[in-house]
């Protein structure tokens, strides 16, 4: 098996979904728009820091789904998608993604972002096998805590190692993402691809010959 492996956010998107859906959710006065808004800058900021602590991000980010009615929220999520994610997939994303397809590889999203934020992102994309941040379900409601190992840093490597493990195995893998928090996840790659990167990742490309492309 080929495989193709994108991250989502900054990368196949020109923008990131989470904050974005954080930002919606404030717009829509779901949450304290002064708190969660400062709150949702800092936590984006310590993730491009790579300073990120995802426990406590989660416990942040899944509020709306612990306290919020699901069957509006899903309603809220469909609007968001339409009006703030299809607008920002990245000009080259879908070219790029239907390259792969016509060469016959396997593709997967790759994502830190939490399941229910990004399941109908990958599906707008055409792409069928996801890897996302799990968010624990109890007896039907969101805890509010994350489910298994988080879909971040080196937990995108254990995650995806899982993944394959129940698959055929892996004759080639591309990589693709523009955060050096994937840099783990790159190193595995045979094709490690940074696209439109942060400075630190551009600055890794550079050193490793890795190629460096914009999807925007």
């Amino acid at each position: 098996m080929r495989l193709a492996v994108f991250d989502l956010d900054n990368t196949l998107l020109a923008g990131d979904s989470d904050y974005l859906w954080g930002r919606y959710l404030v717009e829509h006065g779901l949450v304290d728009g002064d708190t969660y808004a400062r709150e949702n800058e800092r936590f984006y900021r310590e993730y491009q820091a790579g300073t990120l602590d995802i426990h406590a991000y989660a416990a942040f980010a899944l509020q709306a789904l612990v306290d919020g009615d699901l069957d509006m929220l899903r309603a809220l999520r469909a609007r968001f998608v339409a009006e703030r994610i299809a607008p920002i997939v990245a000009p080259g994303a879908r070219a790029l993604l239907e390259r792969h397809r016509r060469d016959g590889d396997c593709l997967l999203i790759t994502t830190a972002t939490h399941r229910f934020v990004v399941e109908p992102i990958a599906e707008l994309l055409g792409v069928e096998h996801l890897l996302a941040t799990e968010p624990e379900i109890v007896d039907g409601r969101y805890t509010g805590r994350i489910a298994g190992i988080p879909n971040f840093q080196s937990g995108k490597v254990l995650r995806l190692r899982q993944w394959l493990a129940d698959r055929p195995a892996c004759t080639h893998m591309s990589c693709y993402s523009d955060s050096h928090n994937d840099i783990p996840l790159l190193e595995l790659a045979d094709r490690p691809v940074a696209v439109d990167p942060d400075p630190v990742l551009a600055a890794l490309a550079r050193a490793r010959g890795w190629p460096v492309i914009s999807l925007r």
